[in-house]
């Protein structure tokens, strides 16, 4: 423990090393490397309990600001990201990373820029001049991005997007693999008759429609070019592509499962199934995507759906910018898929009968 903190501590009336030393009958070099976490192989297991045990008697706490001089470092990361204000995903990422970097005694100091590139940029510039240890990059939708200017100055990480450039490490959702599963769950059921609806011109739609097709084609199936609609992202795009495929058809002649691009798009084919008159699970089944928080489990019937792991994602993209931090080594710029788990309720069910 250094005299800066010995200093702060003074003035501020509040406990320092040098009493936690006094109070447990060691040396202030023991105290500190209890501290800094050098005491494995310095102190004996029971002297190194009883420094914890006075320091908790005292109430005494490390000078986080004078552990950072002595290390050069901050104990704070950044996070910027285009829409922590308005996603309903955006809890989830921010908690998993804030829990992971508290775990490792860091804060996370968040900006939300709107999605306007200046003020990327003098987020970033604000950040750096904060002498922030490293910067998390977020994205609330899958998407190919600018890097902001500056990011390449400090260790970064981007989540939920990917670099133009590929300069930059990144923790994305494993896209593909969550349409094959979307599909399976249909396909177990016996479904054979399936179609999409939703999506837009984007590396998730894309990847979920390409994943749906692999698992079908593994099976020998073909969906035909009718039943995949596009219909963008929300529940009218849902309601309008189900009408499309659903009214007027005969039930031997429309499909039985449905995979929706999103939960909001699910919706908008439950409410079209119930205008026709056809019972979901029992004579459609429908699938999701995202878990959208107040939402999925609330529909008629829940919805089961492929979740999004944007609390996975917060925690691995922390994990690697700390990692990078300790070790002061830039990780390669490669990038990780997370597996995007099922949620299952009650919206799928056997094929029905016909």
């Amino acid at each position: 423990m250094g005299g800066t903190e010995e200093k702060q501590a003074a003035g501020s009336g509040r406990p320092t090393s040098r009493d936690v030393a006094r109070l447990a009958g060691v040396s202030h070099t023991a105290v500190s490397f209890v501290f800094n976490g050098r005491a494995e192989g310095n102190l004996s297991p029971a002297t190194q309990e009883r420094i914890r045990q006075a320091a908790a008697q005292l109430g005494y706490r490390p000078d986080p600001v004078a552990r950072g001089l002595r290390r050069r470092r901050t104990a704070v990361i950044g996070l910027i990201t285009d829409e922590i204000a308005s996603s309903p995903f955006a809890g989830r990422l921010l908690r998993g990373a804030m829990e992971t970097a508290w775990g490792s005694e860091h804060l996370v100091l968040t900006v939300d820029s709107g999605g306007d590139r200046a003020k990327e940029d003098a987020a970033v510039a604000e950040l750096l001049d904060r002498r922030v240890d490293g910067i998390i990059y977020a994205a609330m939708s899958l998407r190919r991005v600018r890097v902001p200017e500056g990011l390449h100055r400090t260790h970064s990480v981007l989540a939920n997007c990917l670099p133009e450039d590929d300069s930059l490490p990144a923790v994305i959702p494993a896209e593909r693999a969550g349409g094959r599963t979307a599909a399976r769950l249909l396909l177990e059921e016996g479904h054979r008759k399936v179609a999409m609806i939703g999506g837009h011109d984007d590396i998730a739609s894309v990847e979920r429609l390409r994943g749906f097709r692999d698992a079908l084609r593994a099976e020998g199936i073909t969906v035909p070019k009718e039943w995949v609609v596009r219909s963008g992202g929300e529940i009218s795009g849902g309601y309008e592509g189900a009408l499309r495929i659903l009214d007027g058809v005969s039930a031997d002649r429309r499909p039985t499962g449905v995979f929706c691009y999103n939960d909001r798009v699910a919706a908008g084919v439950l409410h079209a199934a119930t205008r026709l008159g056809i019972a979901v699970p029992g004579d459609l089944s429908v699938v999701g995507y995202d878990d959208q928080e107040h939402m999925a489990a609330f529909l008629s019937p829940p919805l089961t759906t492929v979740a999004l792991p944007h609390r996975a994602m917060g925690e691995a993209a922390a994990r690697l910018l700390l990692d990078a931090i300790d070790t002061g080594r830039t990780p390669p710029a490669t990038v990780r898929r997370l597996a995007c788990p099922v949620i299952t309720r009650a919206s799928v069910g056997p094929v029905p009968t016909r």
